[in-house]
């Protein structure tokens, strides 16, 4: 089943047109890549299916409902979830006053102390460091608790945008253990990503994107031995 679905979506950003009939789905449980060069349309693609873009021909839905026309806080309130680019976290606050504002639209406080659990048990590191001011944490530690952030909102679909940028190669393994962990844990996740190596290795399936619409897809295993792919994104 689709739990993300865009079909011939049309994005404009005034009179520039960002996305070209793009098509792709994401099926419930899976891990899909996006892959393509700066300014192809990755970004462009996460801030539709959020709703903080609205495209102006085709349709987008989520979990088997249009969401073409539907406000951001809806689609935090369904349970798509979307960490951006440059994690964008509150520096003054704790750690822990970050995670809780995950939590904003969650009622149930019971829920919002489980989540914050679960999120500790995933992320010991953010345990430990709970009373830091989030400013003060190294790269890959705040986005672990970007990553954290998003999972006490509850997401039934995670969307992760450039998660490894700027982080070193070891760190960029343990984000993308982390990535898995979350799908093995039941959340569906689209994944936006430069590093189209560390990508392949944990996604089920890939999209490139080129000036706004899906020019190649396929089955990781497959992509990452494609000639087109190496020589674009992989190199020798």
């Amino acid at each position: 089943m689709a739990m993300l679905e865009f079909e011939n979506v049309d994005v404009f950003y005034g009179k520039v047109q960002a996305l070209r009939g793009l098509s792709l789905r994401v099926d419930e449980g899976e891990i899909v890549a996006l892959l393509g060069n700066n300014g192809a349309g990755k970004t462009t693609t996460l801030s539709t299916a959020s709703a903080l873009m609205n495209p102006h021909a085709g349709s987008v839905t989520f979990d088997g409902v249009d969401i073409s026309k539907a406000k951001p806080w809806e689609m935090v309130a369904a349970g798509l979830i979307h960490v951006p680019e440059g994690r964008r976290i509150f520096s003054t606050l704790s750690v822990h006053e970050n995670l809780l504002l995950g939590g904003y639209l969650v009622k149930d406080r019971a829920k919002i102390a489980e989540r914050m659990k679960h999120v500790y048990e995933l992320l010991p590191l953010l345990q430990e460091r709970r009373a830091q001011q989030g400013g003060t944490l190294s790269g890959g530690e705040q986005q672990m608790l970007a990553i954290g952030r998003a999972l006490i909102a509850g997401p039934k679909m995670l969307m992760l945008d450039e998660p490894s940028m700027g982080l070193a190669p070891l760190i960029v393994a343990q984000v993308m253990r982390v990535i898995s962990d979350i799908r093995e844990q039941g959340t569906t996740v689209l994944l936006v990503e430069q590093n189209a190596r560390a990508a392949l290795r944990v996604t089920d399936r890939a999209y490139v994107i080129e000036e706004g619409a899906t020019t190649l897809e396929g089955k990781a295993a497959d992509m990452i031995a494609d000639p087109r792919i190496i020589d674009a994104y992989l190199g020798a």
